[in-house]
């Protein structure tokens, strides 16, 4: 742990621009040592006995905690609305501070509770201090989500990604200030407004259907199985991806929550559709009209969005968001090009699925040539048929799958706020 382990605990407690509830009055009332952002102590001022120490926090946080490990107790550390929720409980407690939690009401709750929908099957993502094409693959793939935004990444950054999907926001500024207002619109309408910080956006998706009861929050978002039966899919005289071959590209692929997927020569979009089971944001490209048209009734026949692109690759790739992932299953005589523009972009892996054997060797030296960590496998299965009164060993087409990894970089220096406990309302900026 950061710091030393203290007898007595640290009371923290939550501000919402409401009455402060009883068990936290009496917290001020009784401290010593009160440490908080700006607008918070400026909240309780008033509530605050004459001899206690208030330190207010500035951009270095890690030194104002470390005042608090020695500070004179009873101390009250004031975050916003929850503090266990996205907020400084877990950078308190990697200190090694005993502590006891007054909770107000959260900014994701307010900003739910001013959209009028429920929450409980919703997605929360931070975009305060980390990279955000994480938060907005989780908008793309998901009906209902939170985007705990920061100065860099607001609404009308959100509104210029989400632009054309359909997605509407609700834009709650300044949660808790006597100018706090509520704002409903499309995403693209976004771009062109001003917007207060400190601000929670929620993305709703109107034309998703509601989830239904559900048991956990969020629901669970991938599948109970993958590499579903080819019959699961349309598909033309059996151009699909083979569910053998699903199997291990979707294991290489790795798409989940807070991907973005793209599946290049979709075809039939057997590996866009799985990709978007698993949780992860996909588009597919195709410059096949009426593939691209399987594409979309094979994702409403498994109850996932899947984007489709009408164009040929590489050149269609270009006003596409960076992937996470990339599987190439079609390109033809543009294949290198399309390798290339891929390994440039994808952030983790390009997969390959290769059915003449003339393309492997090209295909392994452009993943490693764009420093990728490569692998190939050939594929050779064979599904059991009836055979009269039998069975026999139907073999499939061979395919070789290569893989380019991005070596794994060296771990990076901890950010101040990716450690946590910086984000005093709950995500938004102080």
């Amino acid at each position: 742990m950061a710091g030393a382990a203290v007898s007595a605990p640290v009371t923290v407690v939550g501000v919402d621009g409401g009455p402060l509830v009883p068990a936290a009055t009496k917290a001020l009332a009784d401290a010593r040592f009160v440490v908080g952002w700006p607008r918070h102590v400026a909240a309780v001022r008033d509530t605050l006995p004459a001899g206690a120490r208030v330190e207010v926090v500035d951009a270095d946080l890690d030194a104002t905690l470390a005042a608090l490990d020695a500070a004179p107790r009873p101390a009250v550390v004031l975050s916003s609305g929850d503090p266990g929720y996205f907020g400084v409980v877990r950078a308190l407690r990697a200190r090694g501070h005993d502590l006891v939690v007054v909770p107000a009401v959260s900014s994701v709750a307010t900003a739910f509770a001013a959209a009028g929908v429920a929450w409980d099957d919703a997605h929360v993502v931070s975009a305060h201090g980390r990279p955000p094409h994480r938060a907005l693959a989780v908008c793309r793939r998901f009906p209902k989500v939170a985007v705990l935004t920061e100065p860099a990444f607001g609404p009308a950054e959100i509104g210029a990604a989400l632009a054309g999907l359909g997605r509407q926001l609700v834009v709650a500024e300044r949660l808790g200030h006597d100018d706090e207002r509520i704002t409903r619109l499309p995403a693209e309408d976004a771009l062109h407004r001003t917007w207060a910080d400190p601000n929670v956006v929620v993305v709703l998706d109107p034309a998703a259907e509601p989830a239904g009861r559900g048991w956990s929050a969020p629901p669970r978002a991938s599948a109970t199985r993958w590499a579903l039966d080819d019959a699961s899919f349309d598909h033309r005289a059996g151009m699909i991806t083979k569910a053998e071959v699903r199997a291990l590209a979707l294991a290489w692929l790795g798409p989940g929550p807070g991907d973005l997927v793209w599946d290049v020569g979709a075809g039939s979009g057997a590996v866009a559709v799985e990709a978007a089971r698993l949780g992860a944001a996909v588009v597919a490209v195709d410059a096949d009209p009426d593939a691209l048209a399987r594409t979309a009734a094979n994702a409403r026949r498994h109850g996932v969005p899947v984007e489709v692109v009408t164009g040929r690759a590489p050149g269609a790739l270009a006003l596409l968001p960076d992937p996470d992932a990339v599987f190439v299953g079609g390109g033809g005589q543009a294949l290198p090009a399309i390798l290339d523009a891929a390994a440039a972009r994808a952030s983790r892996c390009v997969v390959v699925a290769l059915a003449t054997l003339e393309r492997v060797s090209p295909t392994l030296a452009a993943l490693a040539g764009a420093g990728l960590d490569v692998r190939a496998t050939q594929l050779s299965a064979a599904r059991l048929a009836p055979l009269g009164a039998g069975h026999r060993l139907a073999a499939q087409n061979p395919v070789v799958l290569v893989a380019g990894h991005r070596p794994a970089d060296p771990p990076a220096q901890t950010s101040r706020r990716a450690a946590g406990g910086d984000e005093p309302p709950n995500g938004s900026p102080p």
